[in-house]
């Protein structure tokens, strides 16, 4: 059996989880998300816990288990305590500021970058050189996340760019002229 599948989740307080069919919808404090799962996985809540159980030991079903089990317990983490990436941004003159409901970053372009703030994702802005992007989705956190990073990617050289706060980059020797 796969060992992330058979994990029980467990449903905090304030929480309240609807399985009809394959449609699973949890709300919570920080807000509501639903999502359609493979009709052959099964949920069942019982004494506040949830199992997800498969028909069967084929292949396609073992992934499956485990994958639906990680997806309905994000959606229960997403509601309680939601999920966050954060950003760095280095460079001379690269900065990022919060204007309105506007994500506005100086990145060595000719042109300022903007980025608009969607109704599932909240941008911070704690300083110039740092973002952090909130919301109960953990998919689109990462995708937003990704998509900001991918304005200006970090280059090897000198380091400049866009990068998660955990993200080392692999610095490369420049040229070296003929002496």
């Amino acid at each position: 059996m796969s060992r992330i599948g058979r994990a029980p989740i467990t449903i905090p307080a304030g929480v309240e989880v609807t399985v009809n069919g394959n449609h699973v919808t949890v709300k919570g404090p920080k807000g509501t998300l639903e999502r359609d799962l493979v009709p052959q996985m099964k949920l069942s809540i019982e004494d506040g816990v949830i199992h997800v159980t498969r028909p069967n030991d084929t292949k396609e079903n073992r992934s499956l288990h485990g994958l639906t089990r990680t997806l309905v317990d994000n959606m229960v983490v997403g509601v309680t305590h939601g999920f966050e990436k954060k950003l760095e941004i280095n460079g001379v003159g690269y900065r990022a500021s919060k204007e309105g409901k506007n994500l506005v970053m100086n990145l060595g372009y000719s042109h300022q970058v903007v980025v608009p703030e969607t109704e599932d994702i909240q941008i911070d802005v704690p300083d110039a050189n740092h973002i952090v992007i909130k919301g109960i989705d953990k998919q689109k956190v990462g995708q937003f996340a990704a998509e900001v990073r991918g304005k200006r990617p970090p280059e090897p050289y000198k380091g400049k760019g866009i990068k998660y706060d955990y993200e080392t980059i692999r610095r490369k020797e420049g040229k070296t002229g003929a002496k």
